[in-house]
């Protein structure tokens, strides 16, 4: 069971939303917190140990499990399982195959990211050579993957914990465009029973312009925006997975999440 938990601040008592909030849910529950900066991290004046809570930005928890001597986990952006809820093409290239893709005046928009966690620039939509602006930083070696361009409505945040759905909440587009929560449970049953699923995550679909419910990428359970999610179930959610990446058993005190 959780012991105690280090949140991180930026200095000076600021904090993410979701720090604040899960400091808070852990004080109700009783369990000893405290704040630490990164500079505190990356000196290792923190006492890390399993059962203790790192709470932060990616790089943050990566550091700390690395700390700890933990692996981190692979990237899963797009579950093999989930490729029919895609509705549209997916593939995988390098930068220099989709410059060479924008001096084409031939070819038509693409979607790219960089693939892992390691983002050279974040997602975006290269229409034309002007585009290359953005790849300023990335190596033309850097894998990506690349997406047809679609047309979003509306994108929600499905937050799982446990195999069960805590929370749906919008963050982009219409919020009056509804995702269809058939679809959504159906996913989500078939993330769970195909393995790649984790303790604890956050699973992104939106409506298309067609009316499809599609899936705009999976995310991992920690350092995840919560989006509105109740702080208990973000709390169960964070804990659910750092237990499952340090192979500690149980969660945190005070009892089950609440939707």
């Amino acid at each position: 069971m959780l012991q105690r938990a280090f949140i991180q601040e930026e200095g000076q008592g600021r904090m993410e939303p979701e720090m604040r909030e899960l400091r808070d849910a852990l004080a109700a529950r009783g369990v000893p917190t405290e704040l630490f900066t990164v500079k505190r991290l990356e000196r290792r004046q923190l006492p890390l140990a399993r059962e203790t809570l790192v709470a932060g930005h990616v790089p943050t928890v990566l550091g700390a499990l690395k700390q700890l001597g933990i692996e981190p986990p692979p990237t899963n952006d797009y579950p093999k399982c989930l490729a029919p809820f895609l509705h549209r093409r997916l593939w995988t290239g390098t930068v220099r195959q989709l410059v060479d893709s924008l001096y084409d005046v031939s070819a038509p928009p693409v979607f790219a990211k960089p693939v892992g966690r390691r983002k050279r620039f974040t997602g975006h939509v290269f229409h034309t050579s002007d585009d290359v602006l953005f790849l300023e930083r990335a190596s033309a070696s850097t894998p990506l993957v690349l997406s047809e361009v679609v047309r979003w409505l509306s994108e929600y945040r499905v937050f799982v914990v446990r195999g069960a759905i805590v929370g749906i909440h919008h963050y982009a587009g219409d919020t009056s465009v509804s995702v269809d929560e058939g679809t959504v449970r159906e996913a989500v049953r078939l993330l769970e029973s195909s393995g790649e699923a984790t303790a604890g995550y956050g699973v992104d679909f939106g409506v298309l312009s067609t009316g499809e419910t599609a899936l705009v990428e999976w995310n991992d359970g920690f350092s995840l925006g919560s989006y509105g999610l109740g702080r208990d179930a973000y709390l169960e959610l964070t804990v659910a997975r750092w237990c499952e990446l340090t192979g500690v058993s149980g969660s945190t005190p005070g009892g089950p999440p609440a939707s």
